[in-house]
Protein backbone atom coordinates (compact mmCIF):
# COMPACT_ATOMS: atom_id res chain seq x y z
CA UNK A 1 0.00 0.00 0.00
CA UNK A 2 1.54 3.52 -0.77
CA UNK A 3 2.37 6.06 1.35
CA UNK A 4 -0.26 8.90 2.54
CA UNK A 5 -0.06 12.31 3.75
CA UNK A 6 -3.26 11.86 5.79
CA UNK A 7 -5.86 8.92 5.71
CA UNK A 8 -8.56 8.40 7.60
CA UNK A 9 -8.58 5.47 10.24
CA UNK A 10 -9.83 2.23 7.87
CA UNK A 11 -7.87 3.24 4.82
CA UNK A 12 -4.79 2.76 7.23
CA UNK A 13 -5.74 -0.74 7.53
CA UNK A 14 -3.36 -2.72 5.63
CA UNK A 15 -5.61 -5.57 3.66
CA UNK A 16 -5.16 -9.15 4.60
CA UNK A 17 -3.04 -11.64 3.28
CA UNK A 18 -4.86 -13.32 0.53
CA UNK A 19 -7.38 -10.17 -0.11
CA UNK A 20 -9.36 -10.37 -3.11
CA UNK A 21 -11.55 -13.85 -1.74
CA UNK A 22 -14.16 -12.75 0.32
CA UNK A 23 -14.21 -12.20 4.00
CA UNK A 24 -10.55 -13.99 4.28
CA UNK A 25 -9.80 -10.52 5.84
CA UNK A 26 -11.40 -9.32 8.94
CA UNK A 27 -15.34 -9.06 8.30
CA UNK A 28 -15.47 -6.01 10.60
CA UNK A 29 -13.33 -4.24 8.09
CA UNK A 30 -14.61 -5.05 5.46
CA UNK A 31 -18.16 -4.63 6.11
CA UNK A 32 -16.92 -0.96 7.75
CA UNK A 33 -15.53 -0.22 4.30
CA UNK A 34 -18.45 -0.97 2.50
CA UNK A 35 -21.11 0.96 4.30
CA UNK A 36 -18.13 4.04 4.12
CA UNK A 37 -18.37 3.38 0.10
CA UNK A 38 -22.27 3.21 -0.02
CA UNK A 39 -22.56 6.59 2.01
CA UNK A 40 -20.24 8.11 -0.53
CA UNK A 41 -22.51 6.80 -3.04
CA UNK A 42 -25.62 8.02 -1.07
CA UNK A 43 -24.48 11.46 -0.77
CA UNK A 44 -23.12 12.04 -4.63
CA UNK A 45 -26.72 10.69 -5.50
CA UNK A 46 -28.58 13.35 -3.33
CA UNK A 47 -26.29 15.73 -5.09
CA UNK A 48 -26.97 14.96 -8.06
CA UNK A 49 -31.07 15.04 -7.61
CA UNK A 50 -30.46 18.32 -5.78
CA UNK A 51 -28.29 19.54 -8.84
CA UNK A 52 -29.60 17.66 -11.70
CA UNK A 53 -32.53 16.39 -12.90
CA UNK A 54 -35.01 17.35 -10.22
CA UNK A 55 -33.44 21.01 -10.06
CA UNK A 56 -36.02 23.98 -11.64
CA UNK A 57 -33.72 25.79 -13.70
CA UNK A 58 -34.65 29.62 -14.35
CA UNK A 59 -36.67 30.36 -17.49
CA UNK A 60 -33.57 31.94 -19.26
CA UNK A 61 -31.31 28.66 -18.70
CA UNK A 62 -33.90 26.60 -20.32
CA UNK A 63 -34.28 29.09 -23.20
CA UNK A 64 -30.74 29.97 -23.81
CA UNK A 65 -29.82 25.78 -23.91
CA UNK A 66 -32.80 25.62 -26.61
CA UNK A 67 -30.64 27.43 -29.36
CA UNK A 68 -27.69 26.35 -31.50
CA UNK A 69 -25.32 29.38 -31.32
CA UNK A 70 -21.62 28.79 -30.95
CA UNK A 71 -21.97 29.57 -27.02
CA UNK A 72 -24.52 26.82 -26.69
CA UNK A 73 -22.60 24.41 -28.72
CA UNK A 74 -19.70 25.79 -26.67
CA UNK A 75 -21.15 25.72 -23.01
CA UNK A 76 -22.54 22.17 -23.87
CA UNK A 77 -19.36 20.74 -24.92
CA UNK A 78 -17.65 22.32 -21.73
CA UNK A 79 -20.12 20.63 -19.82
CA UNK A 80 -20.12 17.28 -20.64
CA UNK A 81 -16.06 17.20 -20.81
CA UNK A 82 -15.89 18.62 -17.67
CA UNK A 83 -16.45 15.31 -15.23
CA UNK A 84 -13.63 13.51 -17.96
CA UNK A 85 -11.79 16.55 -17.03
CA UNK A 86 -11.84 16.32 -13.95
CA UNK A 87 -11.74 12.33 -13.26
CA UNK A 88 -7.77 12.80 -14.49
CA UNK A 89 -6.37 14.12 -11.03
CA UNK A 90 -9.32 12.50 -9.12
CA UNK A 91 -7.90 9.16 -10.16
CA UNK A 92 -3.98 10.16 -9.84
CA UNK A 93 -5.11 11.83 -5.73
CA UNK A 94 -7.66 9.01 -5.19
CA UNK A 95 -5.68 7.53 -2.33
CA UNK A 96 -4.26 10.86 -1.28
CA UNK A 97 -6.59 12.11 2.54
CA UNK A 98 -8.19 14.82 2.10
CA UNK A 99 -7.34 15.59 -1.39
CA UNK A 100 -9.22 13.17 -2.81
CA UNK A 101 -12.41 13.85 -1.28
CA UNK A 102 -12.26 18.04 -2.66
CA UNK A 103 -11.80 16.35 -6.10
CA UNK A 104 -14.54 13.85 -5.51
CA UNK A 105 -17.07 16.40 -5.00
CA UNK A 106 -16.09 18.40 -7.73
CA UNK A 107 -16.19 15.35 -9.98
CA UNK A 108 -20.24 14.80 -8.67
CA UNK A 109 -20.81 18.92 -8.95
CA UNK A 110 -19.72 18.40 -13.16
CA UNK A 111 -21.67 15.14 -13.26
CA UNK A 112 -24.80 16.83 -11.83
CA UNK A 113 -24.27 19.16 -14.08
CA UNK A 114 -23.75 17.07 -17.37
CA UNK A 115 -27.00 14.97 -16.36
CA UNK A 116 -29.19 18.12 -15.61
CA UNK A 117 -28.25 19.17 -19.26
CA UNK A 118 -29.25 15.79 -20.46
CA UNK A 119 -32.57 16.16 -18.32
CA UNK A 120 -33.00 19.45 -19.56
CA UNK A 121 -35.89 19.00 -22.56
CA UNK A 122 -36.97 15.35 -21.11
CA UNK A 123 -40.58 15.06 -19.46
CA UNK A 124 -40.69 15.31 -16.10
CA UNK A 125 -42.92 12.17 -15.47
CA UNK A 126 -40.58 10.25 -17.62
CA UNK A 127 -37.23 11.44 -14.98
CA UNK A 128 -39.37 10.29 -12.26
CA UNK A 129 -40.59 6.83 -13.67
CA UNK A 130 -36.47 6.55 -14.38
CA UNK A 131 -35.62 7.33 -10.65
CA UNK A 132 -37.96 5.33 -9.69
CA UNK A 133 -37.52 1.97 -11.97
CA UNK A 134 -33.01 2.81 -11.03
CA UNK A 135 -34.11 2.44 -7.30
CA UNK A 136 -35.55 -0.53 -7.51
CA UNK A 137 -33.24 -2.08 -10.07
CA UNK A 138 -29.95 -1.15 -8.39
CA UNK A 139 -31.60 -2.41 -4.55
CA UNK A 140 -32.35 -5.77 -6.41
CA UNK A 141 -28.99 -6.34 -7.91
CA UNK A 142 -27.49 -5.13 -5.03
CA UNK A 143 -29.23 -7.52 -2.94
CA UNK A 144 -28.72 -10.41 -5.07
CA UNK A 145 -24.87 -10.12 -5.24
CA UNK A 146 -24.47 -9.91 -1.90
CA UNK A 147 -26.48 -13.28 -1.58
CA UNK A 148 -24.51 -14.73 -4.61
CA UNK A 149 -21.17 -13.52 -3.36
CA UNK A 150 -22.07 -15.12 0.26
CA UNK A 151 -22.95 -18.68 -1.94
CA UNK A 152 -19.50 -18.62 -3.41
CA UNK A 153 -20.60 -16.90 -7.07
CA UNK A 154 -18.09 -14.45 -8.90
CA UNK A 155 -18.82 -12.63 -11.51
CA UNK A 156 -15.43 -11.62 -12.42
CA UNK A 157 -15.83 -13.02 -15.65
CA UNK A 158 -18.51 -10.11 -16.57
CA UNK A 159 -15.48 -7.46 -16.77
CA UNK A 160 -14.26 -8.37 -20.66
CA UNK A 161 -17.87 -8.35 -21.88
CA UNK A 162 -19.29 -5.12 -20.37
CA UNK A 163 -16.44 -3.19 -21.60
CA UNK A 164 -16.49 -4.22 -24.60
CA UNK A 165 -20.19 -3.51 -24.64
CA UNK A 166 -19.78 0.02 -22.94
CA UNK A 167 -17.67 0.82 -25.87
CA UNK A 168 -19.85 -0.51 -28.41
CA UNK A 169 -22.68 2.18 -26.77
CA UNK A 170 -19.73 4.84 -26.73
CA UNK A 171 -19.21 4.55 -30.45
CA UNK A 172 -23.20 4.52 -31.73
CA UNK A 173 -23.72 7.32 -29.02
CA UNK A 174 -20.73 9.47 -30.62
CA UNK A 175 -22.31 8.16 -34.35
CA UNK A 176 -25.82 9.64 -33.81
CA UNK A 177 -24.63 12.76 -32.81
CA UNK A 178 -23.68 13.33 -36.78
CA UNK A 179 -26.63 10.72 -37.59
CA UNK A 180 -29.46 11.32 -35.30
CA UNK A 181 -31.05 8.36 -33.81
CA UNK A 182 -34.58 7.84 -34.81
CA UNK A 183 -37.53 6.39 -32.24
CA UNK A 184 -36.68 2.93 -32.97
CA UNK A 185 -32.60 3.50 -32.38
CA UNK A 186 -32.93 5.38 -29.18
CA UNK A 187 -35.50 2.20 -27.82
CA UNK A 188 -32.84 0.14 -28.61
CA UNK A 189 -29.99 2.45 -27.43
CA UNK A 190 -31.42 2.45 -23.76
CA UNK A 191 -32.77 -1.22 -23.83
CA UNK A 192 -28.93 -2.10 -24.46
CA UNK A 193 -27.50 0.23 -21.92
CA UNK A 194 -30.04 -0.92 -19.08
CA UNK A 195 -28.80 -3.80 -19.43
CA UNK A 196 -25.01 -2.91 -19.70
CA UNK A 197 -24.88 -0.80 -16.77
CA UNK A 198 -27.09 -3.58 -15.02
CA UNK A 199 -24.42 -6.01 -15.93
CA UNK A 200 -21.54 -3.27 -14.25
CA UNK A 201 -23.58 -2.68 -10.84
CA UNK A 202 -23.76 -6.56 -10.18
CA UNK A 203 -19.61 -6.41 -11.44
CA UNK A 204 -18.72 -3.51 -9.56
CA UNK A 205 -20.95 -4.54 -6.43
CA UNK A 206 -18.80 -7.58 -6.51
CA UNK A 207 -15.42 -5.83 -6.83
CA UNK A 208 -16.64 -3.90 -3.55
CA UNK A 209 -16.98 -7.05 -1.68
CA UNK A 210 -14.21 -9.15 -2.70
CA UNK A 211 -11.17 -6.80 -4.34
CA UNK A 212 -11.37 -3.41 -3.28
CA UNK A 213 -8.58 -3.15 -1.06
CA UNK A 214 -9.71 -0.46 2.45
CA UNK A 215 -8.06 2.60 0.71
CA UNK A 216 -10.06 2.11 -2.67
CA UNK A 217 -12.84 3.63 -1.26
CA UNK A 218 -12.55 6.44 -3.79
CA UNK A 219 -12.87 4.11 -6.94
CA UNK A 220 -15.14 1.66 -5.37
CA UNK A 221 -17.48 4.77 -5.00
CA UNK A 222 -16.87 6.43 -8.06
CA UNK A 223 -17.54 2.90 -10.11
CA UNK A 224 -20.83 2.52 -7.98
CA UNK A 225 -21.81 6.47 -8.83
CA UNK A 226 -21.38 6.03 -12.62
CA UNK A 227 -22.99 2.80 -12.75
CA UNK A 228 -25.86 4.15 -10.87
CA UNK A 229 -26.17 7.43 -13.33
CA UNK A 230 -25.63 5.64 -16.40
CA UNK A 231 -28.66 3.18 -15.71
CA UNK A 232 -30.86 6.01 -14.68
CA UNK A 233 -29.71 7.92 -18.11
CA UNK A 234 -30.20 4.82 -20.36
CA UNK A 235 -33.79 4.26 -18.48
CA UNK A 236 -34.54 7.78 -19.27
CA UNK A 237 -33.89 7.72 -23.23
CA UNK A 238 -35.86 4.48 -23.13
CA UNK A 239 -38.91 6.18 -21.50
CA UNK A 240 -38.45 9.40 -23.50
CA UNK A 241 -38.65 6.88 -26.96
CA UNK A 242 -41.01 4.64 -25.49
CA UNK A 243 -43.28 8.27 -24.51
CA UNK A 244 -43.45 9.22 -28.33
Amino acid sequence: MGKHGKCDVEACYPAAAGEGMYMIESPRLRWAFIRKVYVIVAGQLLLTAAGGPTSNPAPPIKTFFQGRTPAVIAAYVAIILSPLIIMLPMIYFRNKHPINLFFLLLFTVCTSASVGLGCLSKNGTVILQAAGITFVVVVGLTCYTFWAAKKGYDFEFLGPFLVAASLVLFLYAMISIFLPMGRTGKLMYGCVGALVFSGFIIYDTDNLIKRYTYDEYIAAAITLYLDIINLFMALVTLLQAADG
